[in-house]
């Protein structure tokens, strides 16, 4: 970096800066906060207040203490690269600025008062119980597209797709030293060299040989139901294979050639063209799905479904980390960084965290609604619907087909999940190992109000055996946590209501 772009740069996501007279404990929030989310810079010797420069070189004591703080201050080691930036500081002396750079972690990472921090826009959140141990399952999702893929070689990656990204991140050293020593793309294990599922997914001469599931299918439909059997109402239906970036450019390109355009005199007197949906936000909703999804659920592809009314993005995986419905505009979790960095290259993904705004802000100004989010165990639905008053008067099929609830009863407002504490309550008062209780944490964060669930869910929620996600049911009946649903096949429950507790 350069003094120029620390200064010009505002605080956010993956950006802070800080005065060299922080204390060591103060900074650690921050360092914690950066490791436990995406990653980012914090520049030391910079007020936060009014950008003033006030360098670090005649703070040595100080600045030794600082350099320490991912160390002696965050449980674990937080990983941390520093960088010295040439300044002028406002005593117009010759000084540095320190930029401490900052991996994202696999790890969940704490301060020494075991304080759990994570980062949300420009501000360090501190995390609750619940929200930390969900952060915890959430990391080690996170990072399967580090894992090496059996039997994949150095061959199977296209250089030439390499060094086009080595030019562009205007990398000088050569794209098999690239592989080698950034992002663990290739590792070397004696004579072999292994591959990482990012590698496959970047740069794969044929990804989809590893992961035949790795796509985006894109089926149009008339009307505004999905139908089945005799009456199906699919007009359209492509697949879209190939490397990350070749899905998303032709999948972009793809849904451009069916938008619907209106065009009418404006009040000016001149004529004004509409598409029904913006350009920005149909391929957000795309490159959001892409860059998000987990790919280690390898049982289903990315699909695009089209309506006469909205367009249905589904993606395999739940909202991931601290990422939920009712703050996703402003809240930002990387499932796959590497993917998400190496598409920020291509300017696909801007700024960590903006995309979601930006699609609200140009829905909001086109007098639609914002998008809306629907998760069940395994699936994200996104729905961005092209009419306003449609979206208000018409209920998607598409969620209550697939999404197993109890559509055939209207909810009250008082009637909510029970409380992760009295679950809490139920799982302590039993003699159950520490993994158990875990897991029985985990499907209770995985399933949603009002949403029907059995043994078969619970099997692929914490990827375990039909005799293990048996007994997980079994434990949640007797603890009287869940309860019975008639009519939707054998073996269902909902977690009971809050107001249901002891009657």
């Amino acid at each position: 970096m350069t003094i120029d772009e620390i200064l010009k740069n505002e605080e956010r996501q993956i950006f802070d800066r800080k005065s060299v007279m922080i204390e060591p404990k103060a900074l650690a929030i921050s360092v914690v906060a950066f490791a436990n989310a995406d990653g980012g810079k914090i520049a030391i010797g910079i007020s936060d207040k009014n950008r003033r420069i006030e360098g670090v070189d005649y703070e040595i004591g100080r600045v030794n203490e600082l350099l320490r703080v991912p160390f002696d201050f965050c449980e674990p080691t937080v990983k941390a690269d520093i960088e010295k930036v040439p300044c002028i500081d406002y005593k117009g002396r010759k000084n540095h600025v320190l930029v401490m750079h900052i991996e994202p972690s696999p790890q969940v990472h704490a301060n020494q008062a075991d304080e759990v921090y994570f980062r949300v826009g420009d501000k360090s959140k501190l995390l609750k119980f619940e929200e930390r141990l969900q952060l915890t399952y959430d990391k080690g999702e996170r990072y399967f597209e580090d894992k090496l893929v059996p039997d994949a070689t150095i061959d199977d990656l296209d250089m030439e797709q390499v060094q086009e990204y080595v030019k562009k991140i205007a990398y000088r050293k050569t794209p098999i030293e690239f592989l080698k020593q950034n992002n663990g793309f290739v590792i070397e294990k004696g004579e072999k060299m292994q591959v990482s599922a990012a590698a496959i997914l970047l740069f794969g001469n044929e990804p989809q040989k590893f992961f035949p599931r790795a796509r985006v299918r894109f089926i149009r439909y008339e009307g505004t139901e999905e139908k089945f059997g005799t009456e199906m109402n699919v007009i359209k239906d492509v697949i879209f294979k190939g490397t990350v970036l070749r899905i998303i450019k032709d999948a972009i390109a793809y849904l451009d050639t069916q938008i619907k355009e209106k065009t009418y005199l404006g009040p000016e007197g001149i004529f004004v063209t509409e598409e029904e949906y913006p350009k920005f936000v149909r391929q957000e909703v795309i490159v959001n799905a892409v860059t998000h999804r987990a790919y280690s659920i390898t049982g289903t592809d990315i699909q695009i479904k089209m309506f006469d009314n909205r367009i249905v993005v589904e993606s395999p995986g739940k909202l991931p980390g601290m990422v939920r419905a009712d703050n996703i505009r402003f809240t930002h979790f990387s499932r796959n960084p590497k993917i998400a960095e190496f598409l920020k290259a291509y300017d696909f993904v801007k700024e960590y965290g903006e995309g979601v705004d930006r699609m609200c802000q140009e829905l909001e100004a086109a007098g639609q609604k914002c998008p809306e989010y629907h998760t069940n165990a395994f699936m994200l639905q996104t729905i961005v619907y092209n009419n306003k008053d449609i979206a208000e008067e018409i209920i998607n099929p598409t969620i209550y087909s697939e999404k197993p609830s109890l559509e055939d009863k209207k909810l009250d407002l008082d009637i909510e999940k029970l409380e992760i504490e009295t679950l809490k309550s139920a799982i302590e008062r039993q003699k159950y190992f520490t993994h158990t209780k875990e897991n029985l944490l985990k499907v209770y964060n995985s399933i949603g109000t009002n949403q029907v669930f059995g043994a078969p869910e619970v099997k692929e929620i914490l990827g375990c055996t039909v005799t293990a996600s048996k007994d997980v049911m079994k434990k949640l009946r007797n603890m009287g946590v869940v309860a019975e649903v008639k009519g939707k096949g054998k073996g269902k429950y909902r977690f009971v209501y809050e107001s249901e507790i002891g009657k």
